[in-house]
């Protein structure tokens, strides 16, 4: 059994050595435990760094992709080393590495195919009141798309199966954390959490470079979760908002039309009417958005079954 400990980094030379000097060159369950870096077009020496600090394999951007690129980019890279478990941590050493067997025991006893480590957000002195709130909105807004219970989305300490990392694909450039667990929860593979504990900061979120910005980010990608995964659901009930309103409109103008004065309430017929056609509009694109979820569906179970034949068969080599 071999597990891949992999960290994308961008500009990570002054804390990369902190944070594999934190982590385990043996692991319970495991014959091998490598590390492999990806380096996400850093203009500073972090390959150099890991290098000298013994990282097995470093896969190099010319440029800077962003960090949902780079997981995926080690993802690849880790299957076809042959890994039958990949961690996935942080260069800033936010994680501990000492909790690394308690993210892997879950996969390797058949129990969990991710396994997501819930940092204790309300303990951690150095996330600010609206991040904690924003990090709590983020877990639930994922546990509602996914059907999961993941207590700790947008952690980014996560233990992945062999076959679950096959079945991962992620668009957007900006975080993996919220769009795989989504995609792991439609595609009915297991995650479960564990308790792990994290350590002091080092250095500025690269995610959160403003309150503004991180709420934006957030919020625009809670937003873009429910689009993609659950758009029938997220249509239906913005639909039936309108629907709702309309029809009070309706009945408004029906009440005082029954009761004489009909002609000083033609605003509430305008009205009614485009909600009720708003209302029809957001039914129709909530069907087409499931019938193309669907197809999602289908084209991600293809392309996890060319993805086995091919790493399988490099694994063999």
């Amino acid at each position: 059994m071999k597990l891949i400990i992999q960290i994308p980094c961008l500009n990570e030379s002054e804390t990369l050595a902190i944070a594999l000097a934190d982590l385990p060159r043996e692991v319970p369950g495991f014959d091998t435990v490598e590390w492999l870096i990806i380096d996400d077009g850093s203009t500073d020496n972090t390959a150099d760094v890991a290098r000298r600090n013994g990282v097995d394999h470093v896969v190099t951007h010319r440029v800077n992709r962003g960090l949902a690129v780079g997981f995926m980019s080690g993802i690849d890279a880790c299957l076809r080393l042959g890994a039958d478990v990949i961690v996935n941590t942080d260069a800033d050493n936010q994680y501990c590495g000492a909790d690394i067997p308690k993210l892997t025991a879950p996969v390797l006893a058949h129990e969990a195919d991710i396994v997501i480590g819930a940092r204790p957000i309300d303990e951690t002195a150095h996330f600010s009141w609206i991040k904690k709130k924003l990090q709590r909105l983020g877990s639930w807004a994922v546990r509602v798309a996914s059907k999961t219970d993941v207590a700790d989305a947008p952690s980014g300490f996560r233990a992945i199966s062999r076959e679950a990392a096959m079945r991962l694909n992620v668009f957007s450039a900006y975080t993996y954390t919220l769009e795989t667990i989504i995609q792991a929860g439609q595609s009915n593979l297991t995650i479960a959490s564990v308790p792990i504990r994290t350590n002091g900061d080092l250095r500025p979120s690269r995610l959160v470079k403003s309150i503004s910005s991180y709420v934006n980010r957030s919020l625009m990608t809670i937003l873009r979760v429910f689009v993609i995964y659950r758009p029938l659901a997220l249509f239906f009930y913005v639909g039936s908002v309108f629907l709702t309103i309309g029809l009070l409109a309706g009945i408004r103008f029906v009440y005082f039309y029954l009761h004489g004065s009909g002609d000083g309430h033609i605003q509430s017929v305008v009205l009614a009417s485009l909600c009720v056609t708003l209302s029809m509009l957001l039914y129709m694109m909530g069907l087409i958005g499931d019938l193309i979820a669907t197809n999602r569906k289908l084209m991600e179970n293809i392309d996890a079954r060319l993805k086995k034949i091919v790493y399988d068969s490099e694994k063999q080599l």
